[in-house]
């Protein structure tokens, strides 16, 4: 999975500023940045507060199987949480996320069973939701999905082909 990137130092993290955005980034842009150097204008912008997802980071470990990749993921999630903010899920986003999965099995005729990745979609979404974030993702179908239900800022990057 991941190749050896370096996050610049604290650029744009955690900076408070009257006008600064605040933006969650999905695991798929971290990824693209990992293995081949994409988004990195998405990663490092200086006019924008990155968080953290706490989601974002659990499904960066479970995709890193060798010990290097782990090594990798841990080194770079642990520089930008300490040049940024971290954020968890609350309790009230967890039942929220229960309406939000509920609402759209019913409507997609989907189940969870086969859909881990969609939970984890739906807890980044409303976790950003709560603190006015915009998600920044190449998932346009669940995100899109998720916000008929919900709605929330979101910002669609390229997909590597």
């Amino acid at each position: 999975m991941p190749r050896s990137r370096k996050p610049a130092a604290k650029a744009g993290f955690g900076k408070s500023s009257v006008r600064m955005e605040r933006v969650v980034i999905d695991t798929n842009v971290y990824v693209d940045w990992f293995n081949s150097g994409r988004h990195e204008a998405v990663l490092f912008q200086r006019e924008a507060v990155k968080y953290l997802s706490a989601v974002v980071f659990m499904e960066l470990q479970a995709g890193a199987f060798s010990a290097g990749d782990r090594r990798l993921v841990r080194q770079d999630t642990s520089a930008f949480a300490e040049a940024g903010p971290v954020l968890l899920p609350t309790v009230t986003i967890y039942e929220e996320a229960g309406e939000v999965l509920c609402r759209l099995q019913e409507s997609r005729s989907c189940t969870m069973a086969g859909a881990y990745g969609l939970v984890n979609d739906v807890l980044i979404a409303l976790s950003a939701r709560s603190i006015g974030a915009t998600v920044i993702t190449q998932n346009e179908r669940d995100f899109i999905a998720i916000q008929t239900v919900r709605p929330f800022k979101l910002s669609l990057v390229a997909q590597t082909v």
